[in-house]
């Protein structure tokens, strides 16, 4: 079993300058496809899924699928929580072998947020699992996750000190003005703002939002010190465009050996795209 704690790659990322890419998977063919991407590559990789997407396919076949591809790839990943929230199901599922976990006490008052936090991290610590949570707040739909945008703020650099002292946790994500699903408008990133995050905070910090935006506005962002870049939006459009029109064209067809194919070939494209932008080629 190949399925690893994300501490460790991020870690690694922080010190030599890139980023993990860390792509939402939401069937086999999203899963299949970005683990053999990154094993040609030979990139680390992270494979998320919010509560949704392990509702839908089962958080023990999730595990087990993504073990023997990781088996069969030689590529150790993450298999990582995204944007959960609840301490029950968190506990389950490391129970059920996940190693990377997402704790989202965002949408709390501070002192709530870092009393959640705090509580997951002393969970998962003893089973050697990793834990993100976020500092801030994302705007933008993902799943079940809706946030307005006057409900979306910045996060703080010294509340951001503050928070990852008191709570223990192993990465964070930081609100810099990205904003999860289709950006409506040219997205303006706080660079300042993540700069100073980074002065005043030790650990490896993460992008959520990332579908869409300029390739040259995440390679800033890792160079003021992102470590992993989510990417979920891109994916699931690439998907659904490519078997779109491979319907267009065969509408007859009605074998998925068949028709997924195009489909999958288009999620490559954005993989190895983001792949080279994370600048994390050959890093595994």
């Amino acid at each position: 079993m190949y399925i690893i704690s994300s501490k460790n790659m991020l870690q690694k990322a922080q010190r030599q300058g890139y980023a993990v890419p860390a792509f939402n998977i939401h069937n086999l063919e999203t899963l299949q496809v970005v683990v053999e991407t990154a094993a040609e590559m030979r990139s680390p990789l992270i494979v998320a899924g919010t509560p949704g997407t392990f509702s839908y396919a089962g958080t023990r076949n999730i595990v087990a699928i993504a073990s023997e591809l990781a088996c069969s790839y030689n590529l150790p990943l993450a298999v990582h929580l995204d944007h959960h929230e609840k301490i029950a199901d968190i506990e389950m599922k490391v129970l059920a072998g996940i190693r990377s976990v997402m704790i989202d006490g965002s949408h709390f008052a501070f002192e709530e947020n870092v009393s959640l936090v705090s509580e997951v991290v002393n969970f998962c610590h003893r089973y050697d699992v990793s834990v993100e949570a976020e500092l801030g707040r994302l705007g933008g739909v993902e799943d079940d996750l809706v946030v307005d945008d006057k409900d979306a703020h910045y996060t703080h650099p010294l509340q951001a000190r503050d928070f990852v002292a008191r709570t223990g946790i192993d990465s964070l994500a930081v609100a810099i003005g990205t904003a999860h699903g289709l950006y409506t408008a040219e997205p303006k990133l706080d660079f300042d703002r993540l700069a100073e995050i980074r002065n005043q905070v030790d650990i490896p910090l993460v992008l959520h939002g990332a579908s869409g935006l300029p390739e040259s506005d995440i390679r800033r962002a890792i160079n003021l010190g992102i470590c992993k870049v989510n990417v979920a939006t891109e994916l699931k459009i690439a998907f659904s465009d490519a078997l779109k029109h491979y319907f267009a064209d065969n509408p007859q067809a009605n074998d998925p050996r068949h028709y997924m194919q195009p489909a999958k070939q288009a999620m490559k494209e954005v993989v190895r795209r983001i792949i080279s932008v994370c600048g994390c080629e050959g890093q595994q």
